[in-house]
């Protein structure tokens, strides 16, 4: 399989996550699979419940940690991913804020 132009370039997300996803071990989650894939960002519980999370890295790598968003950590029940496409601002790393 060749790499096509989307495939071999950089990206950004920023991921809104909803449902029962605090409180299930959803950021470390997140954070394990993350700096397997080799992906840069953050993640972050919000007040109103959601998870917050940006994903910098391969466009094809950030497709995978996207579709890994939908499911979750086995205790996560996930109702909604919002994915917002944003210019990449090359992070270092990734971490819980």
């Amino acid at each position: 399989m060749q790499n096509s132009p989307e495939n071999s370039s950089i990206v950004r997300v920023h991921v809104f996550i909803s449902g029962r996803v605090q409180g299930v071990g959803y950021r470390y989650a997140t954070v394990e699979l993350a700096s397997k894939l080799g992906l840069s960002g953050w993640v972050r519980n919000l007040p109103d419940g959601r998870v917050e999370a940006v994903f910098e890295g391969w466009h094809s790598t950030v497709e995978q940690m996207i579709r890994w968003c939908h499911q979750g950590p086995p205790a996560a029940v996930v109702e909604n991913v919002v994915v917002e496409y944003e210019q990449p601002e090359g992070l270092g790393g990734f971490e819980i804020r």
